[in-house]
């Protein structure tokens, strides 16, 4: 991944076992990037959860619903960390991909 900022782009979708995985970083705004996590579930609905927010987990029936969602999740999730005064997690941009 490019840490420098321009030409920033996500990673292509990954083959995960029979369980197709994207990983994909969202620039608000305010050009703040966040990765996030896309899979299918078990019910299916697609869930995109983001790492370095915990507890930040949305889904929708499509890719582009649970993109939108998490996006809204996402914004809901920092506002409320300002508005307690809390520390917004700094995102890390790791990704690693394992082979087994």
């Amino acid at each position: 991944l490019d840490r420098g900022g321009a030409g920033r782009r996500a990673p292509r979708p990954v083959e995960c076992g029979e369980r197709e995985q994207s990983v994909f970083s969202f620039a608000s705004e305010a050009a703040t990037m966040r990765q996030v996590v896309i899979y299918p579930g078990e019910d299916g609905y697609w869930v995109a959860e983001v790492p370095s927010l915990p507890g930040c987990v949305s889904q929708g029936q499509s890719r582009e619903e649970a993109v939108a969602n998490v996006r809204e999740a996402i914004r809901g999730y920092v506002a409320a960390l300002e508005q307690d005064a809390l520390p917004v997690p700094a995102e890390r941009f790791d990704a690693l991909l394992v082979s087994v």
